[in-house]
């Protein structure tokens, strides 16, 4: 459990977030290499259609669609929830990011397509430090998403990265709390592993909410953690376990105020980071806000579309 603190240094000023529909507008992207001190939202969709509401690097830039990106190759793919899989690819040579970042992935000539284009956002699951990218996604059935899965191993497809600021604060004195669910896990994933790696101080705990453990990416590597780490904490929940083939002894329901204070002493001290459907965002952020949080202590991350 998170103690409460007589002291509040250094608030971290985050701002309010804002939502946008997933369309072709591109209205308020963010810049390459964009930190958390810069904005509290990066709202797009991670590895999930249609394609992200900001514009490509090609509109952005007025570049035509042959201009030169890095290129990655596909190196492995498996299951790692019902309905979700994991995709690996390698690192280009001096390519760097932060944790919690995003990448924009092209599919070269690809077998099919429709009118969402070649092009999709996914958030790097995989931590700064680990030797490959991965690019987690729900698999539903649009061209792309077909094309990806039975892709043959070393075929190379454009990277532009990175993107996004849905990155970890740097006021260890500050807990980060993350409220998330389904696919909204992926970026987290990268943001706790990175902090566990670099031993960076911050007391984390994750809310990780899904309908049945099968559902849950991740579910046992963040479980191994939160048993290894002892500044780490996991909270998993299911809505619908009676649904499942598994036995569930951790939490059921939604994550609501009661549940989050069995964990944390003070609602109002930690940085919060909800990543998810936007109508769970919206409903955590309410939830946040009778507890008495500041709007500048929340940072979100919303996916559409999946």
């Amino acid at each position: 459990m998170i103690a409460a603190s007589n002291e509040r240094p250094g608030r971290v000023t985050a701002g309010t977030s804002g939502s946008r529909t997933a369309d072709h507008q591109g209205s308020g992207h963010t810049e390459p290499g964009t930190t958390a001190a810069d904005a509290s939202v990066s709202a797009r969709p991670h590895g999930v259609d249609p394609t992200p509401t900001r514009v490509t690097a090609h509109e952005r830039l007025g570049r035509s669609k042959t201009v030169s990106l890095p290129r990655t190759r596909l190196l492995e793919r498996h299951d790692v929830a019902d309905g979700t899989m994991a995709f690996y690819f390698d690192k280009p040579a001096g390519f760097e990011y932060k944790a919690g970042q995003f990448a924009d992935y092209t599919l070269l000539d690809p077998t099919e397509t429709d009118g969402e284009g070649p092009t999709r956002g996914f958030s790097l699951t995989s931590a700064p430090y680990e030797p490959r990218l991965m690019a987690t996604t729900r698999l539903r059935d649009t061209a792309f998403k077909r094309v990806l899965k039975n892709l043959p191993i070393g075929t190379e497809l454009a990277l532009d990265a990175p993107y996004g600021s849905f990155t970890l604060h740097h006021n260890v004195a500050r807990p980060a709390v993350f409220l998330t669910g389904g696919i909204g896990i992926t970026p987290v994933r990268s943001i706790v592993l990175q902090a566990a790696h670099d031993r960076t101080g911050h007391t984390i705990i994750v809310f990780y909410s899904n309908k049945r453990p099968e559902d849950a990416a991740f579910l046992d590597e963040l479980s191994m953690l939160d048993q290894t780490n002892e500044d780490f904490t996991l909270v998993a929940t299911m809505t619908r376990p009676e649904t499942s083939r598994r036995r569930w002894d951790g939490e059921t329901g939604h994550v609501d105020g009661a549940m989050l204070a069995r964990y944390i002493d003070d609602l109002t001290a930690p940085i919060y980071y909800l990543s998810g459907p936007a109508a769970m965002v919206t409903a955590m952020r309410g939830v946040l806000n009778t507890a008495g949080v500041d709007d500048d202590d929340i940072r979100t991350e919303e996916f559409t579309g999946y």
